[in-house]
């Protein structure tokens, strides 16, 4: 009877010991199941999470991109266009320059020749400088190319005018743009130097005139003459 009894507890201390081996190996295999459930899930929650930033990230890119490329040209364009008006601003301040050396509104220097022309207080009144006389070398210079001409340091432009002032008929003065020279007078011209003396002392030259008459007048090659430029607001007269 005790045999029976003891061998029944035994049986049933197996029985609860396979009961719970068993029970604890599903709870095993369960716990297993939901641990790869969750981490498949989540490992399929962050490559799609992945793929969607990777695509803001594609779509960020390309809009940067596009907007770099965008900026890109026009700053190109922004160069060439400031390029093109540096290019213009030289040229017309060229043209400028070149238009008011033309006028004689700036000051040059360069080669040439200085013609003077001295007189005395005892030469006879025929001997003595006129008007006529510095305008005569000055057309002289002009028709031989001269690229600035000066009297007394007074430019000479297209409208210079170059008068005799009366004062009675053994006395008279010389006006220079509206302004009076004395003697000696000094005439500079920047130009050619060969050209500029050959038209003034060659056959028929008014220098060369003015020596036959004993006129006591010289010239004399320069290789740096500075001319200053016209003073005077230029007007015009009868233009509208």
């Amino acid at each position: 009877m005790k045999d029976s009894i003891k061998k029944g507890k035994v049986t049933m201390a197996i029985a609860v010991s396979i009961s719970c081996f068993v029970l604890m190996f599903v709870m095993l295999m369960q716990f297993k199941i939901v641990n790869q459930t969750d981490i498949t899930a989540i490992e399929n929650m962050r490559e799609t999470e992945l793929r969607t930033e990777l695509a803001n990230w594609k779509a960020k890119y390309e809009e940067a991109n596009t907007k770099y490329n965008e900026t890109k040209s026009k700053i190109e364009e922004y160069k060439k266009t400031k390029q093109s008006n540096e290019e213009t601003e030289e040229l017309v301040n060229a043209e400028l320059e070149q238009v008011n050396m033309n006028l004689g509104k700036t000051d040059i220097q360069g080669e040439g020749i200085c013609i003077n022309l001295k007189e005395n207080a005892n030469d006879e009144n025929k001997k003595k400088t006129r008007a006529d006389d510095l305008l005569m070398i000055v057309n002289s210079l002009k028709v031989a190319g001269a690229e600035a001409i000066s009297i007394n340091n007074e430019r000479i432009i297209n409208m210079s005018d170059i008068v005799d002032i009366n004062l009675n008929d053994d006395e008279w003065f010389i006006k220079v743009n509206g302004q009076r020279i004395l003697a000696p007078y000094e005439i500079k011209a920047i130009g050619n130097q060969t050209y500029l003396e050959s038209a003034l002392l060659g056959n028929g030259g008014y220098v060369d005139e003015l020596k036959k008459q004993e006129r006591n007048v010289s010239i004399e090659k320069v290789n740096n003459i500075k001319i200053t430029k016209y003073n005077d607001e230029i007007k015009s007269k009868y233009i509208e």
